[in-house]
């Protein structure tokens, strides 16, 4: 996928390609801790045609303490083979949600050098709504593909990262959690984290950047980027909760030609629970 294009496709661009040989379809729903859902177990039950389930948690550095890290590119790379994903696929990922997690795994794809992913805007609800159709039962075993991971370190800040950029200013961090959150008004839905956001972050809720599950247009965007203070040579950073929802806001900056945007992975799972970084409330 050129990234001058489009970073989503519908799901009738979807329908018009489902059984072509390069392309590779990946579920990737995720679900909140404590909502008591399944999303695997909800795979098995229904999905599109040919999709593979991607896990978020498993997919991971699982010897982080923090949720769903990202993995070394060789344990990226044996995963995705063994889902049969190989570096000449066209990948399409979609969630259950609309588009939430999804966005996260299209991000770890381009992280980790392959450019050919796309997100299925509207994911299995509009899907369903199109009336096409899906597939049930335990998913069939996929011949191993070979993929080469190479990993892009300029989409990806860690912990020193942000350190550097809360004290220089250097990058506008947009933050995706929802307002109260960053504004230290409700509390984070992980044990043991402070309530805040970052000096100088400015607050970009993702569901601002979505509509009914489908991501909004372009020039919608453009406008709610502008009045985030974000020009054309703006450098900026994207972070959340633990780096789900950082990855929206990437694939809308994506969306409007700005395909440089890293996520911080720790995001403010590792920010929030540490004792000396510096941490304010109230509105952006």
């Amino acid at each position: 996928m050129s990234e001058t294009a489009d970073p989503l496709v519908t799901p009738a661009w979807l329908a018009e390609r489902l059984g072509a040989p390069d392309i590779r379809i990946v579920d990737a729903t995720w679900f909140l801790p404590g909502d008591g859902r399944d999303p695997r177990a909800e795979h098995a039950e229904k999905r599109i045609p040919g999709a593979v389930f991607f896990d978020i948690d498993e997919i991971a550095d699982t010897a982080s303490p923090l949720p769903h890290m990202l993995p070394a590119p060789e344990k990226f790379a044996s995963r995705v083979r063994k889902l049969g994903i190989g570096d000449g696929a066209r990948v399409v990922v979609y969630d259950a949600h609309g588009l939430f997690s999804a966005a996260r795994v299209w991000w770890t794809f381009r992280v980790m050098g392959h450019a050919d992913v796309v997100v299925l805007d509207g994911g299995l609800p509009a899907w369903e709504a199109a009336g096409l159709p899906l597939e049930d039962g335990p998913p069939q075993p996929r011949a191993e593909r070979h993929f080469t991971a190479r990993y892009r370190a300029d989409l990806v800040r860690d912990l020193a990262d942000m350190r550097k950029t809360v004290e220089t200013g250097r990058a506008l961090v947009l933050d995706a959690r929802p307002a109260a959150r960053f504004a230290g008004d409700a509390p984070e839905p992980r044990p043991g984290l402070k309530s805040g956001h970052m000096p100088g972050a400015h607050n970009i809720p993702a569901s601002a950047l979505v509509r009914d599950g489908v991501m909004k247009s372009r020039a919608e965007l453009e406008a709610l980027f502008a009045d985030a203070g974000v020009t054309a040579k703006t450098r900026v950073v994207c972070t959340c909760g633990s780096g789900i929802t950082a990855a929206v806001i990437a694939l809308a900056l994506a969306r409007i030609g700005r395909w440089d945007a890293p996520v911080y992975d720790g995001s403010w799972a590792e920010w929030g629970a540490l004792d000396d970084t510096p941490i304010v409330t109230g509105p952006a």
